[in-house]
């Protein structure tokens, strides 16, 4: 302040006035299709963040496919979120973290870039949140994208409609579009990956170098994005996180439980008009009840997912593009997020007990029992088949995720890969103990294994990772060290497989 005593008090006030104008001049700017935004740098990484890529989903357009955004002139600030949209409150606290502000108006994205210079060509990963497509943020604290980003990649993390909001049939919506879209947070997730190819040039990136990732649910998306037939060209990679093997809703069901829905919001349940289901208060439909929800499954039926998951990738109908897909070795947890005791679920398999407990040696606890087997037929097993029919079409690598450091107890739950794929660990204070080197450790391997391959396509890394392909089922288990793992639980998941094919022909029969 002594440099400044020579100038008048008018001056001075004049030259701390001009002081804000001079700070905003020195933060990011990119030019958008839909006018100038404006972030912040936030420890050398450029930030952008709240920058609309669609329309508000409100009023008439809720339950539509999402429309484009309103152009602006002005320089737009993009330094704080969007708000998350419309979910269960508690739901995501407990898995995740505090989605903040809640509202129907929440198609947001958030960028993070080492620099913001049109046509530098930087490679894209787009995270896809989890959260049983119910709950979750692209803008909480374990997703940010600032680690990856000073490995010279531009991260993007997206929001998209959830639960009733984001995938729901009626009548009434029949009327207006037969066949139409039902799956609109899908559509919301597409038209995030169209503002990519669009506006990513601006902020550093390669429109042609898209990886598209995520985790639970956003894995989930990951795979229907692949397989969907009108996401040609948005992507050239896919990363899947813990996706699982959980069968989508046919239109039927859907238009059956937005009936029901309907029903318990005070209309007359197949009869309500459209207006009087868009007149619902969106807070009002954050938890229609369990009985009156679609999560975790998505619907088939309309043009972004005109078949099922599994039977588009046995068509070979997904799109070629190299894939790392894996899970945890305590994927089984998240049952108990929602009150399923696992030890239930054995004594429910009744005869087969005698089969199941064959595959697991040494595994006398139900309890435990019941774990192993949920992870395995819902996640790793499910992983195997995605893998071994996307292994004929494109480059697939399979991972299992297994580093507990000092919290060994049963295993990595599900979602415990996450911060240290994103480098979040010491942000997101989401271990539940300290942080320790050898967390570090595993964090930057992970981050470096995930980020090459955004940058190339391939996972290369300190340990050779071989591909996984129809006849040898392997992975790199990403434990306290990296180690590959050939014919990884190869009696254990061909029976799973094998009863799994047998009991969907069998349903298919019964349809």
């Amino acid at each position: 302040m002594m440099r400044f005593l020579w100038l008048s008090t008018k001056q001075l006030l004049v030259l701390l006035t001009a002081l804000p104008i001079a700070c905003r001049a020195q933060a990011p700017t990119a030019a958008t299709a839909s006018g100038p935004v404006q972030g912040r740098f936030v420890n050398g990484i450029a930030v952008f963040r709240g920058i609309p890529f669609a329309a508000p989903p409100v009023g008439a357009l809720r339950w539509r496919e999402p429309q484009p955004v309103e152009k602006w002139t002005g320089l737009r600030l993009a330094d704080a979120a969007g708000p998350s949209c419309i979910q269960k409150r508690g739901m995501s606290l407990e898995n995740g973290g505090d989605p903040g502000k809640l509202d129907e108006d929440c198609l947001y994205l958030n960028v993070f870039g080492p620099r913001a210079e049109p046509g530098a060509g930087l490679p894209v990963m787009v995270w896809i949140h989890g959260g049983a497509l119910v709950f979750g943020s692209g803008a909480l604290p374990i997703y940010d994208g600032g680690a990856l980003a000073r490995r010279g990649i531009i991260v993007v993390t997206i929001n998209y409609r959830l639960g009733a909001l984001g995938f729901f049939s009626h009548p009434a919506l029949d009327k207006e579009s037969m066949g139409g879209p039902v799956n609109f947070g899908l559509f919301d997730q597409i038209a995030a990956l169209r503002w990519v190819r669009t506006n990513i040039e601006a902020f550093g990136g390669d429109p042609a170098r898209v990886t598209i990732a995520g985790q639970s649910a956003g894995a989930q998306s990951v795979l229907a994005l692949m397989a969907s037939p009108v996401t040609e060209r948005l992507f050239s990679a896919a990363i899947v996180e813990s996706a699982y093997g959980i069968p989508s809703h046919p239109r039927s069901k859907a238009r059956e439980t937005g009936v029901a829905i309907a029903t318990a919001m005070g209309l007359p349940g197949a009869r309500a008009s459209a207006a009087s289901l868009r007149s619902i208060p969106a807070d009002r439909l954050a938890d229609p009840g369990q009985k009156r929800s679609l999560a975790p499954g998505f619907i088939v039926g309309d043009k972004a997912l005109p078949m099922p998951l599994l039977e588009a990738f046995q068509k070979g109908r997904e799109h070629a593009v190299p894939l790392i897909i894996g899970n945890n070795s305590d994927d089984a947890s998240v049952i108990e997020t929602f009150g399923v005791d696992p030890a239930v679920l054995v004594q429910k398999m009744g005869n087969a007990r005698i089969l199941v407990r064959s595959l697991y040696p040494g595994v006398s606890d139900e309890r435990q029992l019941g774990r192993e087997v949920v992870r395995d037929a819902i996640f790793t097993a499910f992983g195997r088949r995605m893998a071994y029919l996307h292994s004929a079409r494109a480059p697939t690598w399979r991972y299992y995720f297994t580093h507990t450091g000092t919290n060994a107890g049963t295993g990595v739950g599900h979602g415990g890969e996450v911060p240290f794929v994103l480098g979040t660990v010491e942000a997101c204070q989401c271990l539940g103990r300290f942080v320790t080197p050898l967390d570090r450790t595993v964090e930057r391997r992970t981050g470096d294994r995930w980020a090459t391959f955004v940058r190339t396509r391939r996972p290369s890394g300190e340990v050779e990772w071989p591909q996984d392909d129809r006849r040898r089922g392997q992975v790199l288990d990403i434990g306290d060290q990296e180690t590959t793992r050939p014919g990884f639980m190869a009696l254990r998941l061909s029976a799973l497989i094998t009863a799994l094919n047998f009991a969907e022909r069998r349903s298919k029969k019964n349809d």
